[in-house]
């Protein structure tokens, strides 16, 4: 039941009070079985015996007091302390007021009984939910968006034709009613003028609202206050655009109207974050972000990690020591008058150079959905200027002010692709300017700005941002300080659509491998291409993919090509708000400037370090870029991607299906072997494959099973889109990719290393191992080193290498996705001892006795929380000994990567 429901269902039963039974039709309301109600109902399960009394065991002690309320309280209270199991909430009320208790919290409830829909917060531990986390979700904006649900449902079931126009004026009269709703509970209209107006001048079945709402719109439209029909006289002139389009017509009925006054009437909209509550209004009108409401924004924490490192935590220090030195001046002893003049002069002075700073800054968001990184910068800039004016009150001697605005929402600027999103931005950064204007007025009485009317909400643009001059959205000359941020659409390459796609190959044309970036990949070049040789700078949030794998050369080679460097950057971190459903996702934060910063940071979750130069891989390094490469740069044995049948299934059998047909047909035993991939290499399981060649099938093909196979092949490969694909009809027994070694060494009784392309990040390592040639092929979803030395399994076990591979190779979700030209060819391996071969040896030996010992699959054994710990000592001394090959013993994994990136730049310089 949503949270609205539950308001709706108190609501409905204070009411409609009926003293006997309202304490059961109250617990229904909750988590509480109905069977469990019926029985308190009839006595059986009811702990009390007192007769106007109800105690459900854990849950509810409840008493009807007929006269003194308050000692009624106490003495359930006393009788109640003495129990073994106290139950969760204390409740009495007489119908006129209620008195509550939560046992567990403390906290209580003294309120008159018809207040009790409200509070309805209060007992939603019975739900399993604790008020601690509830408040973390924000309960007014979930309630404000909830009810604006059911509005839009009512409304949105009306309109006939779903055309666009219809649905841009259902959007329209949405946004222009949260700002009627915000304004009658924020002094800028009357209090409950526009819900009492709805109440008082139009009819119960909604006939007449729409010609209400053309009329008020159009006064509110409208400067002048002449010839305006007496229902508006007191409505002000709003501007800003908000009203101009004229109003099309809404097909209200009577229940659309009673939410509209119940969205007035039951929810303090002063108190409704514009920051975060555009973003859950758009998520009301979009079907598939419907179930995950208040999925789309972004927490203010998260949004300050972007904002504080790329401009305000700087100006807030330039603040912070003006301040400072004032209050440290002012407080020397023997000042004379000339000198507070002077010392009064100079800060006012700074004061004014920040304040001429700030004017002057630009903020921009290519990509601002409703708007929730710009209305957050506006609002921490708004609070600065707050501070500015009370110390420049102070500075002045409580003289007169002259109030000149430091911050005005013409310093926004922002492009959405969505109208409605762009709509609901304008609006929530004109609430959020209302909001500040309220603390400006209550910190500093004469720096006071007009609520109305409107001005222009800052240049918000409904347009694509990949097929626009950013600088026609936002001029800016070489000294300008804009302020580039957002944190723009992720979409990796394989989940692009085809509009997506060509915008990546627009963007990144003549640029190779360009289909391998991620469309977030495109507002990094644009800006910085925008921020190149000026004084402005950006800062966007981004899956970590752009800092992994084969795209991290594509991409940061043309970023650096710009003379752009990264002066900031946040590691990887779970990107979360405050949602029900939690949109987590791991990311990263990257800022870049082409005015060279000379301090630049590194954050993680619980540090900040400084670096000389921060690389693409996000550590204090040279931009190195590891780049995709055929060659083993370190001259060991090749490793080679498993077999390809390409056969629609055709060739690859399950066990069963294997052993029905070897029983049918027994001479065909020696034409299977056995088939893994990563999933059966993880998980101790095989599947079977024909493994034929030209004479193997002759010897088999009239057999029905093998013909309908073969068909099956053959038609597969004939439908197939690829060239090379249809080239292999005529060979529909064979493997459409076969590795060098198994195409000339059938049967060769030998190991192969096997490396799986796919494995859990949540591993400390990529579990390897050997496999025996004579039985088994690989599968294309495996690498293999065929005829591998056994310490290379202990080098590619190591931490040294998983260090390598957490930076360089690719991500398949969020998986690691192992590639042999990526992560094992440009992989740095040293000249190893035969002493430190024979000593990884043993410990290989030892690591591959314990697997099997244990008997457990690789998947499950090297899950950190399932590792056995003598598995994990065996690893922990193995990684001891690669790190002193290495020469890492006492270095920390950042310093490991930057040493490896060196090494392979050596590599691959001499290569």
């Amino acid at each position: 039941m949503s949270v609205i429901e539950i308001e709706d269902k108190i609501i409905n039963i204070v009411k409609n009070i009926d003293k006997e039974n309202f304490i059961f039709e109250f617990l229904k309301i909750y988590d509480i079985p109905n069977a469990t109600v019926t029985r308190l109902k009839k006595g059986t399960n009811n702990l009390s015996k007192q007769t106007d009394e109800i105690h459900l065991k854990n849950k509810l002690y409840f008493k009807i007091a007929n006269n003194d309320l308050f000692k009624s309280f106490v003495e359930m209270e006393a009788q109640v302390n003495v129990l073994p199991l106290v139950p969760r909430y204390l409740m009495v009320t007489d119908f006129e007021t209620l008195l509550a208790k939560d046992t567990k919290t403390g906290e209580s409830l003294d309120i008159p009984f018809e207040e009790l829909p409200f509070h309805f917060s209060f007992f939603l531990a019975w739900n399993g939910i604790e008020k601690v986390d509830y408040e973390k979700e924000n309960p007014l904006d979930i309630k404000a968006a909830e009810r604006f649900a059911r509005l839009f449902d009512v409304l949105n079931s009306e309109i006939d034709s779903k055309s666009r126009e219809d649905c841009h004026a259902l959007n329209l009269f949405l946004m222009r009613l949260l700002f009627c709703l915000f304004a009658e509970d924020t002094t800028i209209f009357q209090k409950g003028q526009f819900t009492n107006g709805i109440k008082r001048y139009t009819s119960e079945d909604a006939e007449d609202m729409n010609e209400y709402i053309l009329g008020l719109f159009e006064v509110l439209d409208a400067p002048s206050r002449e010839n305006i029909d007496t229902i508006y006289k007191n409505f002000p002139y709003v501007n800003g655009q908000l009203f101009s389009e004229s109003h099309k017509k809404i097909k209200f009925n009577k229940k659309a109207r009673k939410l509209m006054i119940e969205c007035g009437e039951l929810l303090d909209w002063s108190r409704i974050n514009p920051d975060i509550f555009g973003s859950m209004i758009q998520a009301i009108a979009t079907e598939d972000s419907r179930s995950h409401l208040g999925m789309h924004y972004t927490s203010v924490p998260n949004i300050m990690k972007v904002i504080n490192p790329l401009f305000l935590s700087e100006i807030k220090q330039q603040f912070k020591e003006i301040k400072e030195t004032w209050n440290n001046a002012i407080n020397e002893r023997n000042l004379g008058r000339k000198k507070i003049s002077d010392i009064r002069k100079r800060h006012l002075d700074q004061l004014s150079v920040l304040t001429n700073r700030i004017r002057n800054m630009k903020f921009f968001d290519p990509a601002c959905g409703s708007g929730n990184f710009l209305i957050m910068t506006y609002k921490e800039l708004r609070k600065l200027e707050i501070d500015i004016y009370k110390l420049i009150n102070e500075i002045s001697d409580a003289q007169m002010l002259i109030y000149e605005p430091i911050v005005t929402l013409s310093q926004f600027y922002g492009i959405e692709i969505d109208e409605f999103a762009s709509d609901i931005a304008k609006l929530s950064l004109w609430i959020a300017e209302h909001q500040m204007n309220l603390a400006l007025k209550e910190a500093v009485a004469e720096a006071v700005r007009p609520a109305l009317p409107l001005k222009s909400a800052g240049d918000i643009r409904c347009m694509n941002a990949l097929e626009v001059d950013w600088a026609a959205v936002c001029p800016h000359e070489k000294n300008d300080e804009v302020f580039i941020f957002g944190n723009p659409p992720y979409v990796g390459h394989s989940k692009q659509t085809k509009k997506q796609k060509a915008s990546v190959r627009k963007t990144f044309e003549g640029i190779k491998g360009n289909g391998y970036l991620d469309y977030i990949s495109c507002w990094f070049l644009l800006g910085s291409k925008y921020i190149n040789a000026s004084k402005s700078k950006l800062a966007f949030v981004s899956t970590n993919s752009i800092c992994q794998g084969e795209q991290v050369a594509i991409l940061w080679e043309q970023i650096f090509m710009k003379n752009v460097e990264i002066f900031f950057a946040y590691k990887g971190f779970r990107w979360t708000n405050n949602a029900k459903n939690k949109a987590g996702v791991t990311v990263v934060i990257i800022g870049l400037s082409s005015d060279s910063v000379e301090s630049k940071y590194i954050y993680d979750d619980k540090s900040r370090i400084i670096a000389k130069n921060i690389n693409a891989y996000l550590i204090d390094g040279d931009n190195i870029l590891v780049k995709d490469t055929k060659k083993q740069l370190s001259n060991c044995n090749q490793m080679l991607f498993g077999n390809k049948p390409t056969d629609g299934g055709g060739l690859i059998f399950t066990i069963d299906e294997y052993k029905e047909i070897v029983e049918k047909y027994p001479t065909t035993a020696q034409y299977f072997k056995k088939y893994i991939g990563s999933e059966e290499f993880l998980n101790g399981s095989y599947r079977y494959c024909l493994w034929l060649s030209e004479s193997d099938y002759s010897e088999i093909k009239e057999y029905p099973e093998i013909q309908d196979r073969i068909s099956k092949i053959k038609e597969f490969r004939k439908k197939s889109k690829a060239k090379s694909t249809n080239q292999y009809v005529d060979k529909p027994y064979m493997f459409k990719q076969i590795t060098p070694f198994n195409k000339l060494n059938r049967n060769l009784n030998s190991n192969t290393l096997v490396v799986p392309a796919v494995s859990s990040e949540n591993r400390v390592y990529i579990p390897m191992g050997f496999i025996n040639n004579k039985d088994t092929i690989l599968s294309n979803r495996v690498y293999g080193i065929y005829d591998s030395p056994i310490y290379m399994l202990g080098v590619l076990m190591s931490k040294v290498h998983m260090i390598w591979i957490n930076a360089v190779s690719g991500r398949l979700e969020t998986r690691y996705s192992y590639s042999s030209g990526l992560c094992y060819n440009t992989f740095p391996i040293p000249e190893i001892s035969k002493v430190k071969i024979k000593q990884i040896e043993d410990l290989v030996f030892e690591i591959l006795d314990l697997r099997e010992l244990d008997g457990r699959n690789l998947s499950d054994l090297y899950m950190p929380e399932k590792m056995p710990y003598d598995l994990k000592f065996a690893h922990d001394k193995l990684d001891n000994v690669i790190d002193k090959i290495y020469g890492f013993s006492t270095y920390d994994d950042n310093k490991k990567l930057k040493i490896l990136l060196e090494r392979y730049e050596d590599l691959r310089r001499s290569n």
